[in-house]
């Protein structure tokens, strides 16, 4: 059992970083910028394909760490009822939930809006001067939730760091703030050199 469980935890790990899916969503929209405000049918289609195409994995991979996080409990010392006796435990479970909550918003609701301007264009359709002005709206409360996105995810591994062992109150307000901090300039920058 113990080696099954060793697995179990890689995998929920595994899975928790792969939710990083908001963070490259935001480099791609950042590099996309760098071509200019100009429509380019072909390089804005593409971008939103790999927007899009992104909710599937994220919500495979959000799935997996919810999964194996019930299977980690149940199999473990703990048991199920952890959930309610572990702040930790319940902090990042209710984060967990309000990421399915973001993304399914984004995907069901925020990507259908964007995609139905693209649908009335083609590579040779004349995209009216109207077009960018009114798809930016939506495309920018989608970075914004992007990047709450990403906040989320990576408080969710701060607080998941302290399951067995919590830090000091300061040190959490510090690596939450640090957190924020990344988020807000991934949103703003190109981060060509990764942290710096």
């Amino acid at each position: 059992m113990d080696y099954s469980y060793q697995v179990l935890k890689f995998w929920h790990i595994l899975s928790f970083m792969f939710m990083s899916v908001p963070l490259f969503n935001l480099i791609v929209v950042n590099e996309r910028a760098l071509l200019g405000k100009e429509f380019n049918f072909n390089t804005d289609s593409y971008m939103e394909n790999i927007i899009r195409h992104g909710a599937t994995r994220c919500y495979v991979f959000q799935t997996s760490v919810f999964l194996s996080g019930i299977l980690l409990l149940i199999l473990g010392h703990w048991g199920i009822s952890a959930l309610w006796t572990n702040y930790f435990l319940l902090a990042k479970t209710i984060l967990l939930f309000s990421l399915m909550a973001l993304l399914s918003y984004v995907h069901f609701s925020l990507q259908p809006k964007i995609d139905s301007f693209f649908k009335q264009l083609t590579p040779d359709t004349k995209v009216p001067d109207s077009f960018p002005a009114q798809v930016k709206p939506y495309r920018v409360l989608r970075k914004r939730l992007a990047t709450l996105c990403l906040f989320l995810v990576m408080t969710t591994i701060i607080l998941g760091m302290q399951v067995y062992a919590p830090f000091g109150l300061t040190l959490n307000l510090i690596l939450i703030a640090l957190a924020a901090l990344f988020a807000i300039r991934a949103n703003k920058t190109l981060m060509l050199f990764g942290w710096v």
